[in-house]
């Protein structure tokens, strides 16, 4: 279950989701959660609205599949802080074991079975579990970004903000595979 925070900043939503795509993981989200994310990026001055409208809609229309919904009934039995028990009610609902999220402190108490890890701690089990192709992942990134271009250095650089351990693993798989082959 992705948290709102974790899809605000651009270089890590875009990390996230291209690994979701590339089947390391099954993202999960609701409406509620998206809109939390759209409403943050216009209001905070990152986008506009029509372009936050758009954003949503093309992340939803990408993995249809990561929709939850039917957990509302779930929310007030959620011991979670109340703010973010919408996002536990979610993981329970799609039998989630995991919550990604900026804010541990609001995921301290959780359901049996569920556990709240950072994008970090989690971008970095991707890369233990396939550092190779966690690496492709950053590399496709930079590739697929023309407006302005960007080379998996200035994805690395942008990742170190809010990730670094995660940047660092994937300089050593690069720089491995580079001396390797």
């Amino acid at each position: 279950m992705l948290d709102a925070n974790v899809l605000f900043p651009f270089t890590v939503r875009d990390t996230l989701l291209r690994a979701a795509e590339q089947d390391l993981y099954l993202p999960g989200w609701t409406d509620g959660i998206l809109a939390e994310m759209r409403r943050n990026l216009a209001g905070r001055g990152h986008t506009t609205e029509e372009r936050s409208h758009r954003l949503v809609a093309a992340i939803a229309a990408a993995v249809p599949e990561a929709r939850i919904t039917g957990h509302e009934c779930l929310i007030p039995c959620m011991p979670n802080e109340p703010e973010d028990r919408h996002v536990a009610a979610a993981a329970v609902r799609s039998a989630a074991q995991l919550i990604v999220t900026g804010n541990l402190r609001h995921f301290r108490s959780l359901p049996d079975g569920i556990e709240a890890r950072t994008a970090e701690d989690f971008l970095c089990d991707l890369h233990d579990l396939a550092p190779d192709r966690m690496a492709q992942v950053v590399a496709d990134q930079a590739a697929a970004l023309t407006r302005p271009p960007r080379t998996v250095d200035d994805i690395l650089r942008a990742l170190d903000r809010l990730t670094p351990r995660f940047a660092n693993l994937v300089r050593a798989t690069r720089a491995a595979g580079a001396a390797g082959g």
